[in-house]
This record gives structure tokens, C-alpha cells and sequence, in this order.
């Protein structure tokens, strides 16, 4: 349990996501569906599910490493229900994920998968209002409706939930090394900006992420803002940059340079420094800043042309029994859609003895896995962009940050 682990944000990282050229190649992939927007029509359930039946298999594509290799949340789907599951983790990147599928969806043909696990990013709006993405049925969701935390049926990416329902969430905020500050507590993103840690800021080479900052530091809400907001959220990183306070735009590998002592201070996911204190011992204190941090959040979606979609939507559900929440929070150990988890996991630590007890103490008592409201309440999601010339546009206001 106390092993440190190449995790499901590592894999997003170091697979190249940063890599400006062929990301804004993947946004480029238009969809060919017919447009379905935020919203699903009113029969687009009815007519969705209407002599749908079960098959007694689902195939299930996700991100690397973002379940216990032995699989026995699985293994219990099949004991209780007799639906076995082909779980694949074949997604690495979302833009190279949906330029794979974009063809077959739009021909109306199967993807070879009844469920999958996408990011709320641009691509998660291509899948939607390309039409790619089934409306899902809430009278087969009672799991859902029942644990779900609320902060996950508001979702600015998809409202009630018509089409998703989350996996996991993880949060970017600020981690520090305290005994490095003499004392001095890290409360907000103008630390970012303080001359007193000139060349021992850590800032990330992502674009959405370092955006994200730099309008947040300005009080502007990420979700809301305009093109005129991202140039002075760029002018104001840029000031950051020319004092010198910024050693260098981190990818992955910002978890290394904190840990070297080579950054003091720098952006991190939450993920990130949990298991860094848990597997290593270290003390890195990670915060969300009073302007507030983002939160990101991997979605079950099912692909509109999914052979077994009821299938697919009863192994959804299956992840939001309690004791199946807490068991895959206690090996992912990011930021569980499912509140209650928490007192699970304390009475699973209950049953251990020694470090194995204690390391799930520790996840149970985490904000890192189980964020307060208060925590939620502080907490944007990513810019919505509308079409791929404005997710164009913001790239071409901090890239040249990054590259600089």
C-alpha cells in the first residue's frame, strides 16, 4: 500500500499531452454526428434505451494503472451480477483518443468498447456535441443518485450529469517544502509571484494548467473567461517569468525538482504529493490557494454506438456502492466521487495492524482524497472552449510562456 506508484496523471504527463503540436492536431478532429449540445432532447433517453437488453459482457477501455492490477472490483461486478468485463487500458491522451474513435462514431459504427473513461476536456465537448455520447438513464443509476457526492451532479462540463458520471477527480493547487520557508506559511497564488522565492518557483509546461493560474491570480473564474481575459492572465505570467522567480515549467517531473530541494514552491497535483508523503516520508504540504485552485475529473461515458450498453451503465452504477468506492479509493487514492467512502475505508483500517493500518488512516483523513466543501467551494474547473479556433487562441497565449 505504501509503494509509490506510476500513477493514472503520470501516464497523462509523460505520454505527451504537453506536446503543443499534436495536441492542437487531435482538437482539430471535427466531429460528423449530429450536434446534441449540453443538453440531451427530452425522448433522447427514451429513444436511447428503448429494447435495450443485457449481453452479459461489457468491454471497458481506461487510463493505465487507475484500478489494482488483480482487479477485484471486477471480480465482484462478475459475482454479483454475471457480467464479465474486458478491461483495457488502452486511453493515454484524450486528443489522440478521440481522433482514433472520431471515425467509427461518426460512420455509427462500434468502437470495440461499451464504456470508457474520458477527461472533462475539450475533447469531452467534441465527444458530446458531436453526438458520440449516450444519454444516460438516471432510474439505472440508484447508486449514483443515492452517493454521489454534489459537488458531481453540478458539473460545468456536463449539467445533471446527462452524459457522465465521474470515476475520479484530482485537484492542482500549490505544494511547498516548509523547511525550506523559515516558518512562513503558503496561503495564496501571489506566493507564485513573490521575489523572495526568485529562481525556486515551479510552474507546469501544461498550458491549461499554467492559464489557469494566471487568471485565477487575476480573480477570474477559468470556466468563465474570455480571450481578452487569457492576454492579461499571459501579460501577468509573463511579469513572473522576467523577475526570474520561475526556475523552469515542469511537466511530471516537478515532484523530482521539489523533492531535490532545486524548486522551493511550484504548482502540484494533489495526487502528486499524497503518495510522495505517503511512499517516501516526505512532509510537502499542498494547498488550495484562497483564489482558489481547479479540479479536473475523469468521466464513465458510453459511446452511442456501445453493443452492450446496459451493461456498461449497470457496471457505472456497481462503482457507486460504497464499499466498491472506498476499496478503489484506497489503491488510486485520488479524490473520490463518493463521500461515504471515507467511513468505509476507516472501518477496512480497522481490520489491519501496523504501517498497513496506518497508511489507510491516512487516505481515509486526507483532503487530498476526500476534500471538506470548504475545499470544494474554492475549487474552477478548466476553460470551456466552444470550437476548436478558441482552444487555438488560448494556446497561442501562454505557449509562448512555456517555450520561452
Amino acid at each position: 500500500m505504501t509503494q509509490s506508484r506510476f500513477g493514472r496523471r503520470d501516464a497523462l504527463r509523460l505520454s505527451g499531452l504537453a506536446g503543443m503540436g499534436a495536441f492542437l492536431a487531435a482538437c482539430g478532429v471535427q466531429g460528423q454526428g449530429t450536434k446534441a449540445g449540453p443538453s440531451a432532447a427530452p425522448d433522447a433517453v427514451a429513444k436511447f434505451w428503448a429494447g435495450k437488453a443485457k449481453t452479459g459482457k461489457v468491454d471497458f477501455a481506461n487510463w493505465p494503472l487507475y484500478m489494482d492490477p488483480k482487479k477485484p472490483e471486477l471480480k465482484k461486478f462478475t459475482a454479483d451480477t454475471g457480467i464479465t468485463v474486458n478491461y483495457q487500458e488502452v486511453i493515454q491522451e484524450m486528443g489522440p483518443w478521440f481522433a482514433k474513435v472520431q471515425p467509427q462514431l461518426a460512420a455509427g459504427q462500434s468502437i470495440g468498447y461499451d464504456l470508457m473513461v474520458i477527461t472533462n476536456s475539450y475533447q469531452f465537448t467534441q465527444f458530446r456535441d458531436s453526438g458520440f455520447l449516450a444519454p444516460l438513464d438516471h432510474s439505472k443509476l440508484p447508486n449514483f443518485a443515492k452517493n454521489a457526492g454534489p459537488a458531481y451532479a453540478k458539473e460545468a462540463f456536463d449539467p445533471g450529469n446527462v452524459y457522465s458520471i465521474p470515476w475520479a477527480s484530482g485537484m492542482t493547487g500549490i505544494a511547498y517544502d516548509p523547511s525550506k520557508l523559515g516558518g512562513r506559511k503558503i496561503t495564496k497564488l501571489a506566493d507564485l509571484w513573490d521575489p523572495a522565492f526568485k529562481g525556486k518557483v515551479g510552474m507546469f509546461s501544461d498550458t491549461q494548467e499554467l492559464g489557469n493560474f494566471g487568471l485565477l491570480a487575476l480573480g477570474i473564474d477559468p470556466a468563465k473567461s474570455t480571450a481578452d481575459d487569457w492576454k492579461k492572465a499571459a501579460d501577468h505570467l509573463k511579469e513572473q517569468q522576467k523577475a526570474g522567480i520561475v526556475r523552469k515549467y515542469y511537466d511530471q517531473s516537478y515532484v523530482d525538482a521539489l523533492g531535490k530541494g532545486e524548486v522551493w514552491i511550484t504548482q502540484a497535483w494533489s495526487g502528486d504529493i499524497f503518495q510522495k508523503n505517503v511512499s517516501e516520508g516526505s512532509k510537502f504540504e499542498f494547498i488550495i490557494p484562497a483564489e482558489g485552485g481547479t479540479i479536473w475529473t475523469d468521466n464513465m461515458a458510453i459511446p452511442i454506438t456501445a453493443k452492450a450498453p446496459i451493461d456498461a451503465i449497470t457496471l457505472m452504477d456497481f462503482f457507486y456502492q460504497v464499499d466498491v468506492a472506498a476499496t478503489l479509493a484506497e489503491y488510486i487514492n485520488y479524490v473520490s466521487p463518493v463521500p461515504t467512502a471515507q467511513a468505509q475505508i476507516k472501518t477496512d483500517a480497522a481490520k489491519l495492524t501496523g504501517d498497513d493500518k496506518a497508511s489507510m488512516l491516512d487516505i481515509a483523513s486526507s483532503e487530498l482524497v476526500f476534500p471538506s466543501q470548504a475545499t470544494y467551494d474554492k475549487l474552477h474547473y478548466y476553460v470551456d472552449f466552444a470550437t476548436a479556433a478558441e482552444q487555438q487562441e488560448y494556446q497561442k497565449a501562454f505557449e509562448p510562456i512555456v517555450l520561452g
